[in-house]
C-alpha cells in the first residue's frame, strides 16, 4: 500500500505529471494513439515515446486536470481564451479557464486550467468529482433554459468558490455549454447547484437547505 497520490514520468524533453485524486478515468489518455500512455504497463507513461508537443496536447486533453506536464524548453499551457463550463450528461461540471479554486489543497497550483467538479452532492472529494455520480444514480441530461445576461470580454480569471453546505459561486466571465454541447448561458458571476437537488440545475435555487446538504 502507498499513500502516495501525485506520480511523475520523467523523459528526455517532456516530464508527465498525473494527479490521482483528480482522476475520473475519462480515458483520453488511454485511448490516445501510439504508445505513451499503456494500461497495465510499468511505467503506465513514457514520454519519450512521443514528440513533447504531442504529449502536451494529450495531457491537455484530461477534462479534470489529473495530467498535466513540464516542458523543457519551456513550453507551458496556456489557459483558454474563453473560460468554459460543460454540463456533463448525467455528470459533472468540466471547467476551462484560469481556475482558481478556492478550498483546493494546498500543494495543488493556485491556478488550474482544467476541473472536473462535482454537482451531485456525492463526492468525498468535494469540490472535484470522485464519479460518486455513477454509484448514486444522479440523472440530470444537462439541459439549459436560460441565456444569461451576456458578457463584454472573454478570457481573464474565473474564481470559483465553494459555499460551505451550499452552491459553488462562479465570478469572472464564463460560457455553460448544455449535456447537448449547445453554448447556452453567458455572463459573469452565476452560483451552480453541487447538492444535486436543484429543480433548475445547472443553477443553484436553493433546494440544498431542504434537503440538508453538507459539505463537511
Amino acid at each position: 500500500m502507498t499513500d502516495q497520490q501525485v506520480f511523475d514520468y520523467p523523459g528526455t524533453q517532456i516530464d508527465v505529471h498525473w494527479d490521482g485524486r483528480l482522476c475520473i478515468h475519462i480515458g483520453e489518455c488511454g485511448q490516445a494513439q501510439g504508445d505513451l500512455f499503456v494500461a497495465g504497463r510499468q511505467p503506465w507513461c513514457v514520454p519519450d515515446s512521443a514528440a513533447a508537443t504531442e504529449v502536451a496536447e494529450i495531457c491537455e486533453r484530461c477534462p479534470s486536470g489529473a495530467l498535466s506536464y513540464t516542458d523543457k524548453s519551456g513550453r507551458v499551457e496556456q489557459p483558454p481564451s474563453e473560460n468554459t463550463v460543460h454540463v456533463v450528461h448525467k455528470g459533472p461540471l468540466y471547467v476551462r479557464g484560469a481556475l482558481a479554486i478556492e478550498t483546493a489543497p494546498t500543494d495543488m497550483p493556485a491556478v488550474q486550467l482544467r476541473a472536473a467538479l462535482c454537482r451531485c452532492g456525492k463526492s468525498t472529494n468535494k469540490p472535484f468529482c470522485d464519479n460518486s455520480h455513477l454509484r448514486s444514480g444522479f440523472d440530470d441530461p444537462g439541459a439549459i433554459g436560460e441565456r444569461g445576461p451576456g458578457a463584454q470580454v472573454q478570457g481573464g480569471a474565473l474564481r470559483i468558490t465553494p459555499l460551505p453546505d451550499g452552491p459553488l459561486l462562479l465570478s469572472g466571465n464564463v460560457t455553460l455549454f448544455a449535456g447537448s454541447g449547445r453554448p447556452a448561458w453567458r455572463g459573469d458571476n452565476l452560483a451552480l447547484c453541487r447538492c444535486g437537488a436543484s429543480r433548475n440545475k445547472p443553477f443553484c435555487d436553493g433546494s440544498h437547505k431542504a434537503a440538508g446538504f453538507r459539505t463537511g
